[in-house]
């Protein structure tokens, strides 16, 4: 998948791609635990929120405990737009995954990990870069910080709804 440099968000047609693009990677997380674990969970919303970056490092995402809405940061998102472009859907993938795995009630990070490892080493091989980012995210991202449990944002921005994410959860059906 290709992005023009900065054009996602701020551009809203691009902003668009990249939320529909965010959809269709969750459908295909939610396919790959459901097929691995034998289980998973309906009704969750995506938000976009700016949690920018420092010194010490950065947050891909979040999963606030009980709740229904995983939280990835744009500033990550904008930051592999503009440097390595080819990396936004594995590592999009890669955290949503994540997180999914937190919305199943896994709240540990060692575990975490290991279970995002785990799930991606059986569909997609051991030199899939899917894998490598859950075997070693570091190694391309060398700033990233995991949260500790419980861990909130101290920020003042809100967070941008992406509708008709978890689309699979929310379609109508009818016999």
């Amino acid at each position: 998948m290709k992005h023009e440099t900065q054009a996602d968000f701020k551009n809203p047609a691009g902003e668009t791609k990249l939320k529909k693009e965010l959809i269709g990677i969750f459908e295909n997380v939610k396919d790959v635990v459901r097929k691995n674990e034998g289980r998973s969970r309906a009704g969750l919303m995506l938000g976009l929120q700016e949690l920018g970056s420092s010194m010490q490092g950065f947050i891909g995402a979040y999963y606030p405990v009980n709740s229904n809405i995983i939280v990835m940061n744009k500033t990550v998102l904008r930051r592999i737009i503009e440097t390595n472009p080819d990396l936004l859907e594995p590592c999009s993938f890669h955290v949503l995954l994540h997180e999914y795995i937190h919305s199943l009630g896994i709240f540990d990070e060692v575990m975490t990990r290991s279970k995002t490892y785990e799930i991606c080493r059986k569909p997609f091989g051991e030199e899939h870069v899917i894998t490598e980012l859950s075997k070693d995210m570091r190694k391309f991202f060398p700033s990233l910080v995991y949260p500790v449990y419980g861990w909130n944002p101290k920020t003042e921005t809100g967070i941008e709804l992406v509708k008709g994410f978890d689309v699979s959860s929310t379609r109508s059906y009818f016999t």
